[in-house]
């Protein structure tokens, strides 16, 4: 069985350092298995062609089961069928690294596609949904198939979570990085809650992407706290 099988690559160290990471997480669910490896193992499934049943069939009760759920489902190739595991899957995502460490490689050649699912995943009240639907339309849509009606729809979403907080302001920060004309108006006009304007403002002055022009101009935007 999988869940055997993930005991066996078991480090006592790195699930102390995961406990960390993952407050939210009750410790006796994480098994402590590291991400390569984890990787590894959904590459061997989805090559043996033997990952279906364990889709269908995964308690979801690890942290590291969702980890390896999500894995799987991001190599799938055929566009169809991945959507329809992602939103099987998404509900049962319950923490940022799970939401964060996949990206569907058939996501890339189908746009159109996905740009609806896109839409109603950040309008989701499930935090993690709607946070992945943020970094999807971050990952795909900041580059050629860019519009500006994107950071409107991100700017929208109202939330005190602190983990939605944090992908919208990582979204903000990119899109300086990628489409900077577009986006510093939302700065300048400060259409942004203060926190997020503030952590958008902190993640591009780190970033390498943004020139030091920039990061001085943007250093001017801060709000006071």
């Amino acid at each position: 069985m999988i869940k055997e099988k993930l005991f066996e690559l078991q480090d006592i160290k790195y699930r102390d350092f995961q406990t960390k990471l993952v407050p939210n997480i009750n410790s006796n669910m994480i098994i402590g298995v590291r991400t390569p490896d984890i990787r590894s193992l959904a590459k061997k499934m989805i090559k043996e062609d033997n990952y279906k049943l364990f889709l269908e069939e995964v308690p979801h009760t690890y942290y590291e089961e969702n980890l390896l759920h999500f894995f799987i489902v991001s190599l799938i190739k055929d566009f169809n069928e991945c959507i329809k595991e992602t939103e099987k899957f998404l509900p049962y995502v319950d923490c940022w690294p799970v939401s964060d460490q996949a990206t569907p490689i058939s996501f890339k050649k189908n746009h159109d596609k996905l740009l609806p699912y896109i839409k109603k995943w950040i309008k989701s009240k499930h935090i993690y949904t709607a946070r992945f639907g943020i970094r999807m339309l971050m990952n795909e849509f900041l580059d050629d198939d860019f519009k500006e009606e994107y950071l409107l729809l991100v700017a929208s979403i109202k939330s005190d979570d602190y983990y939605l907080k944090m992908m919208i302001s990582w979204f903000f920060a990119t899109s300086l990085a990628k489409q900077y004309d577009k986006t510093i108006i939302y700065l300048e006009n400060k259409k942004l809650d203060k926190w997020i304007h503030n952590k958008t403002i902190q993640k591009a002055i780190e970033s390498y992407r943004i020139t030091n022009s920039q990061k001085e101009y943007l250093k001017k935007l801060k709000c006071k706290e």
